[in-house]
């Protein structure tokens, strides 16, 4: 088991295969330097990810659209992020806007364009002009994941791992990352992967919460293994609730009803048709998400039902199955006709704000580890994102990993093999387990429901405390440290690692801003600042936004 482990070098690895993984894999492969292949690792298949998932979009500023500018997109992009977005990181992202969509559109992402062949915009809550682009009319990040993979697979200097989880960075004694420890799950076999470039592009953590659009693989990964090797983590209090996913019989898969349906006209109501959003905000149902979240919440609470409804029958019948074809057909499945029946919807967890604090070319704190997409926080979305962003970060970012990489010198001595560090690292995966027994699966939902119910869409000091107890309870029962017996156990301490950190979090920021609702601070606000802290301290940096 795991003795003398095999080992192999690479010019970069990217760990996650979601759009930002991917995009920046491909691009990463067209450089002059890549002397050798380059390697992406994926907990599942190539095309599972949260990416193909996001339905309603993909943000762009083009020459095509007079209606919109740089300077519109930054303004909303900052409205939303309630005051903690960095405004160079949100210009930087919207001027690379259309760079991005056309070369996306080069690597065959077909979006959708009207009877002229011009690309469609449409609008979403929050934005100010419509500038969402769009593909299979809801099946965006599907179009954009399906392209990417097929390009990185017909490339003979990529290698795809699939099945197999990322457990650890590996860093020298100078504090270098200088390459991964794998697994393979149905192999039960671990690998050294050595790079001078690991970048990692895991997605989220929607699974810390027991209803959520994510997929089950989104157990931040990367977030928890870049914590465990010392990087900075900023904002892990800020989680995003969309606040409309089908609420099925069974609690499983809460699946997403993207917010274009209300961008389109849907309404949101009780049982019996009664609209409610004009008692929370003038925007009504294209107020921002946290509002909309926390509205939907209140009428549940107040009436004490498990969802409201989304009346989608006021939309043409031509236009809705034009436009929301998948949603359509899986609502159908679940037994619902939206084209003459109300939607059940509820909100879930959605979408990491925060996460391992990251320049927009995806530098961190740690020498030659890069993160971008969902697990970084750049700064883009500040307190709450403005919908349909995320995509765009993901493959803005993805672009300028590869152009930040471009002059490195990928052929210097990758790592050391005498290093006492990376050998002390190795030997704990090398030594035999003690396995216990647990119930992974139960320890799993426990967790879930503790998030759900206590560090969810409404928050107080009571709660998150009783919270932070509880997760204790869980990691203790757990048990395991480091090496764990299998993927599923290695899930689960990573979830348990950014559970604790957003509840450590959103205890220490005691005001109402974004996606972080504090019931005991409603009227009270700091001043706008981050939190960010690492492993190596207790201690908490405030740093002050200008």
């Amino acid at each position: 088991e795991g003795l003398n482990m095999k080992s192999s070098e690479y010019t970069a690895i990217v760990v996650g295969s979601g759009v930002a993984g991917l995009y920046a894999a491909l691009k990463l492969s067209e450089l002059k330097n890549a002397k050798q292949n380059i390697l992406v690792i994926t907990k599942s298949g190539i095309k599972d990810s949260n990416s193909r998932y996001a339905q309603g979009g993909i943000v762009s500023v083009m020459s095509e659209n007079p209606t919109d500018s740089v300077k519109l997109h930054v303004q909303d992009t900052l409205k939303s992020g309630a005051g903690l977005s960095d405004p160079s990181v949100v210009e930087f992202i919207s001027k690379n806007s259309e760079k991005v969509i056309k070369d996306l559109l080069k690597h065959g992402v077909k979006f959708d364009r009207n009877d002229n062949g011009e690309l469609c915009f449409t609008k979403e809550g929050a934005h100010s002009v419509r500038r969402i682009l769009h593909a299979g009319g809801d099946a965006t990040g599907l179009f954009i994941e399906q392209a990417l993979a097929d390009d990185v697979l017909a490339k003979n200097n990529i290698n795809v791992l699939e099945g197999t989880i990322v457990t650890e960075l590996l860093l020298d004694k100078n504090g270098v990352c200088c390459g991964v420890i794998a697994f393979d799950d149905e192999e039960g076999e671990y690998q050294t992967f050595y790079s001078n470039a690991v970048i990692l592009a895991t997605g989220g953590c929607g699974q810390l919460y027991k209803y959520t659009t994510n997929p089950s693989v989104t157990t931040g990964d990367g977030m928890a293994v870049a914590y465990r090797a010392g990087a900075v983590m900023q904002d892990m209090e800020f989680f995003q609730f969309h606040p409309t996913a089908f609420k099925a019989k069974t609690e499983e898969n809460m699946f997403l009803i993207s917010e274009a349906v209300r961008g389109e006209g849907a309404k949101l109501t009780d049982e019996n048709g009664n609209t409610f959003m004009e008692k929370y905000d003038e925007r009504l149902e294209l107020a921002s998400r946290d509002i909309v979240s926390r509205a939907i919440f209140n009428e549940m609470r107040i009436n004490n039902v498990p969802n409201v409804y989304l009346n989608a029958t006021v939309i043409p019948k031509d236009k809705l199955n034009k436009r929301f074809p998948t949603i359509l057909e899986t609502c159908r499945k679940n037994g619902v006709d939206p084209e003459n029946q109300f939607i059940p919807v509820s909100p879930a967890a959605h979408y990491m704000m925060g996460g391992v604090k990251a320049s927009v070319t995806g530098v961190t704190s740690i020498k030659n580890l890069y993160v971008i997409g969902e697990t970084a926080c750049t700064g883009l979305h500040g307190a709450n994102r403005l919908a349909s962003n995320s995509l765009l970060e993901c493959a803005v970012t993805g672009y300028e990993i590869a152009e930040l990489l471009k002059d490195e010198n990928f052929d210097e001595v990758i790592a050391d093999d005498n290093d006492e560090k990376i050998a002390e690292t190795i030997a704990v995966y090398e030594k035999p387990l003690d396995e216990k027994s647990v119930d992974f699966k139960v320890l799993r939902e426990k967790l879930r429901d503790t998030m759900w119910q206590y560090v969810g869409i409404i928050r107080n000091e009571q709660n998150l405390e009783h919270a932070k107890k509880e997760v204790e309870k869980i990691e203790e029962a757990f048990g395991y440290a480091d090496k764990c017996p299998n993927k599923e156990a290695f899930e689960l301490r990573n979830m348990i690692v950014i559970a604790k950190l957003v509840i450590d979090f959103a205890i220490r920021r005691k005001e109402s801003r974004g996606g972080h609702f504090r019931e005991d601070y409603t009227g009270k606000h700091e001043p706008a600042r981050h939190y960010t802290r690492t492993k190596n301290t207790d201690k908490y940096e405030e740093i002050y936004v200008k």
